[in-house]
């Protein structure tokens, strides 16, 4: 589908929740993930978001993904105020985050498209079922 960014078209046909997380690690397991790049990137251990500023970036906005893409999915689960709003403040974290590095996204939809949406949670299923179809993550 050839839809012009930023434009906010098609952003009703993105991911659902089963698509997006497919081949999502299940939650504990990525859980303890984010806990350890999160480690890393406040410095308590080495790791790459502590490397090269390019890697760093990268990295950065990796847990910004999957930090996003977890709350979401616990959301989902347990659909109540608090899981809703940390799913919500996480998805906005990502997207002021993508909105400074715009050359991260991967998905068809930039973040300012998503404004048009009822909610920046689409914007996290779409880059995460992106950057899952690119590969991501490995670890």
């Amino acid at each position: 589908m050839d839809v012009p960014p930023n434009s906010g078209e098609g952003i009703g046909a993105s991911p659902s929740p089963h698509e997006a997380y497919a081949n999502a690690p299940d939650l504990r397991r990525e859980m303890h993930r984010i806990l350890a790049l999160g480690a890393e990137r406040d410095g308590r251990r080495p790791g790459p978001v502590t490397g090269h500023l390019v890697d760093a970036t990268a990295a950065e906005r990796a847990w910004l993904l999957r930090r996003a893409a977890l709350m979401d999915r616990m959301a989902l689960d347990d659909p109540g105020p608090g899981p809703v709003a940390a799913a919500a403040e996480t998805a906005e974290q990502l997207v002021l985050y993508d909105r400074r590095h715009p050359d991260l996204v991967v998905g068809p939809h930039h973040p300012d498209a998503i404004t048009l949406a009822p909610s920046h949670r689409l914007y996290v299923r779409q880059e995460y079922a992106a950057w899952t179809a690119a590969g991501r993550p490995r670890t």
